[in-house]
């Protein structure tokens, strides 16, 4: 991925397919299979699926209709393994994302629809003490954390200004994960490493289904 990162073009990436089909993609369809028993001891409601075309796999192609880079592929495979009643990548899920120099792998909900966020701010409202537990559980873990996306400046409207999770509130995104430096990613124990992570995010996962009102 480091070559096609200087190198991002169609003719450079058209005579290096093969390179990519072998040391990338078939690796990643691989990985995605080795995961589904995994996942399924820690859940049955999320789902590993090896499809190149909808499965857990993203598609190397970047859509650039809307974007002002215009680089044609992404220089990152990425993986979301979604809940079973998810349709696209903002459904509740577990994500990895393997770069040189960023990955890391996490699980919760990405920049959802408002409406969706709310039942999340509405189950922090309504279960305050379980949030709070779940995110004292996550510090004292050692192994994840959140990772902080975009948030709102004020409470959202309609939410109390002075809660005591005011600040979770405002959150737009729910992911917590852990960073993996580029050697972890290469070694044996990187598909352990990732159900560990998996596993130490399942009071977190529980918690967004059950606001959402989905299975865990």
């Amino acid at each position: 991925m480091s070559e096609l990162a200087r190198n991002n073009d169609k003719r450079w990436f058209a005579e290096n397919k093969e390179r990519y089909v072998r040391y990338a993609k078939e690796p990643a369809v691989q990985f995605v299979v080795a995961m589904k028993d995994r996942l399924a001891g820690i859940s049955s409601s999320y789902v590993a699926d090896p499809r190149l075309n909808g499965g857990s796999f993203f598609r190397i192609y970047r859509d650039t209709r809307f974007s002002k880079n215009k680089q044609p592929y992404k220089e990152n495979i990425g993986f979301q393994f979604r809940h079973i009643a998810g349709k696209d990548a903002h459904a509740p899920g577990y994500y990895v994302h393997i770069q040189p120099g960023d990955s890391f792998a996490g699980g919760g909900i990405w920049l959802p629809p408002t409406t969706i966020m709310n039942n999340i701010r509405d189950a922090m409202i309504r279960k305050t003490d379980e949030w709070i537990r779940i995110k004292q559980f996550i510090a004292e873990s050692g192994s994840v954390s959140f990772m902080d996306g975009d948030r709102l400046k004020r409470s959202p409207q309609g939410y109390p200004a002075n809660h005591p999770v005011v600040e979770d509130l405002k959150r737009k995104t729910v992911f917590a994960g852990r960073s993996f430096q580029d050697r972890e990613v290469v070694s044996p124990a990187f598909i352990d490493e990732i159900e560990n992570v998996f596993a130490d995010l399942a009071p977190l996962m529980r918690f967004i289904n059950d606001a959402l009102d989905l299975s865990f």
